[in-house]
């Protein structure tokens, strides 16, 4: 056999395998990206079981809700006012200033957060030389774990909607998460996007 033969076909064996890599590195990375989102957060809804939503047509705010400081009404109060409001009149309800029969308050607080993650495996794609042959190789060598320990702040906003007439609450949503850069930067976005969320498990939509 030629040495020209033998260079080709050691080529050929280098592409057999360099796709085999390939493709179990994609199916990797896809099943690490399905794990992502599997374990997003959802938000927690309640609501009193015996109340008709549909025998509302309009709603308002409480006059002072949490997101304000003592001194005046804070731009996240303009967000949330914003949002609902958007949310609540795509269900059918109408705004109404004063005389509500349903009233929103809600609310916004930050906490720091502590995570401490464990790695105790690696994965590595290589290309290494063997004698006279060279070939690409996927291995999982298993490591002492590494200890790793994420500081981050987690937000969590809840929506409270209360019948004026009883003074009751008969709906609740909250939504828990990690606080972005993204979302700090852009705070009304962030905002629009959460009450989105929470707003699509409100009973009248399911």
């Amino acid at each position: 056999m030629s040495n020209f033969v033998k260079v080709t076909q050691a080529v050929s064996e280098q592409k057999s395998q360099l796709r085999l890599v390939v493709s179990t590195f994609c199916l990797l990375l896809a099943l690490l990206v399905l794990a992502g989102c599997a374990s997003k957060p959802e938000p927690r809804i309640d609501y009193a079981r015996d109340v008709n939503f549909a025998q509302y047509q309009t709603f308002g705010f409480f006059t002072n809700p949490e997101t304000n400081t003592e001194e005046y009404q804070s731009l996240l109060t303009d967000h949330f006012k914003s949002a609902l409001r958007r949310e609540m009149e795509a269900l059918g309800y109408r705004y109404q200033a004063e005389g509500a029969q349903l009233l929103l308050n809600f609310a916004s607080m930050t906490e720091d957060k502590t995570d401490i993650r464990t790695s105790p495996f690696r994965a590595n794609v290589g290309f290494g030389r063997f004698g006279h042959r060279s070939a690409w190789h996927l291995g999982f060598p298993i490591y002492q774990s590494d200890i790793e320990t994420v500081h981050y702040k987690q937000g969590t906003v809840r929506v409270d909607l209360v019948d004026a007439a009883q003074n009751r609450l008969i709906w609740q949503g909250v939504q828990e998460g990690r606080l972005t850069r993204e979302a700090l930067r852009n705070p009304k976005q962030a905002v629009d996007e959460t009450v989105a969320l929470i707003f699509q498990r409100f009973p009248t939509r399911q």
